[in-house]
């Protein structure tokens, strides 16, 4: 799907040259190249924090586990997504909702979420598909008066906008993956976009 190979060519030089020095440094973990990373991807979102994982699972599941919620809370998702997005959902021994997309898009829509909001519902989870946005203004509008949490998948919507904003960068987190299958592709990684101050330590604690 994605010719890494040719990409790779295009920019030899600078990537063996930034292997080369954290071989020489030793800093396989957190090191100078990650937090560089990080910071260069939260200066040109436009958002307060960005932590680096694994890959965009790892990500979706350090969010879930940072907004504290509990066993038995219903979390919405779309029906067409990957896996991971309902997986990390249930393996927090949360319970995933699935609802259906808008066809057109691929995407869920504020009016099918508001659909299956019940007492036990805390927090909602759109995936940006594509580069095709979730309606992210309709569906932070019923988050708000539902009291709910925002957790965006946008593992497919990096660099992708909506009304002059980044998608990933809506909700109290985002979240990114650059596996080879993305519009962003490194092999494999991901990240965590936060704006909110008080869910930053939670997460980087999470992490390690």
């Amino acid at each position: 799907m994605v010719d890494l190979r040719g990409q790779y060519e295009k920019i030899k030089s600078a990537v063996d040259a930034g292997i080369q020095e954290v071989i020489d440094t030793a800093q396989f973990v957190k090191g100078g190249k990650v937090k560089e990373f990080e910071q260069q991807l939260a200066d040109y979102l436009g958002v307060k924090h960005v932590i680096a994982v694994g890959n965009g699972t790892d990500a979706l599941q350090i969010a879930l586990m940072a907004l504290g919620l509990k066993p038995g809370d219903e979390v919405i998702t779309p029906t067409f997504t990957f896996i991971a997005t309902a997986e990390v959902v249930a393996l927090l021994g949360l319970t995933p909702v699935v609802v259906d997309v808008d066809y057109d898009t691929m995407c869920v829509t504020a009016e099918a979420i508001e659909r299956a909001i019940t007492p036990k519902t805390k927090a909602i989870v759109p995936v940006h598909l594509f580069g095709q946005n979730a309606d992210m203004e309709s569906i932070l509008e019923v988050a708000r008066r539902h009291n709910l949490y925002v957790v965006e998948d946008a593992a497919q919507g990096m660099c992708a906008t909506y009304n002059g904003k980044t998608l990933g960068t809506f909700g109290d987190f985002g979240t990114y993956s650059f596996h080879e299958t993305k519009n962003y592709s490194m092999g494999e990684g991901g990240a965590i976009l936060i704006n909110r101050e008080g869910y930053i330590e939670k997460a980087e604690i999470i992490r390690e």
